[in-house]
């Protein structure tokens, strides 16, 4: 069980190491700050560049977490809150992925939570210092934490995303 752990965590780790470096950096085809804040400034996440190091120090801070198996939990409470913050995006385009939808965060979300609950196995850092954080408890209060951090975010987002709305609505009726 220990090494199809270590397997389920490099390699969800390593896709969000490259995935936070896309924000961050721009490397593997990514945007970097400016073109993924430019991104996340229409899909309401303002403002956009500052959103972007955020995502991508949480993406890429948690799937390196994950790789090392170090601080589990962190990791995953990093990578829930993320995706839930994709939702916006995902879900009005249905649950495949091949139409933009919720399957791959879901995906994720789902494996770095499993993760949380079964632990990072033998072959990590937490093992190696002897912390070994798990189960029930431990996987629930990740997976819950994940998820108020991307609920923070999407309040975040529809609060200024409404007060957008409103600045732009007395300037509209001085125009017509």
């Amino acid at each position: 069980m220990s090494i199809g752990l270590f397997f389920l965590r490099v390699v969800v780790g390593a896709l969000f190491v490259g995935h936070g470096t896309q924000k961050l950096f721009g490397w593997f085809g990514g945007g970097g700050p400016e073109g993924t804040g430019r991104f996340f400034e229409q899909i309401g996440y303002t403002p956009g560049r500052k959103m972007a190091y955020l995502a991508g120090m949480s993406e890429a801070g948690g799937g390196a977490l994950m790789i090392l198996g170090f601080l589990t939990p962190l990791a995953t409470a990093a990578i829930v809150g993320v995706m839930v913050g994709t939702l916006p995006v995902h879900v009005p385009k249905g649950l495949w992925n091949t139409n933009g939808g919720y399957e791959l965060p879901l995906v994720y979300a789902t494996a770095a939570i499993a993760l949380a609950f079964a632990g990072p196995g033998r072959a990590s850092v937490d093992s190696a210092i002897g912390w070994t954080a798990t189960g029930a408890a431990i996987g629930t209060a990740a997976a819950a934490f994940g998820c108020l951090t991307g609920v923070v975010m999407l309040a975040v987002r529809a609060g200024r995303k409404q007060l957008a709305e409103e600045e732009q609505q007395p300037q509209q009726r001085r125009a017509a």
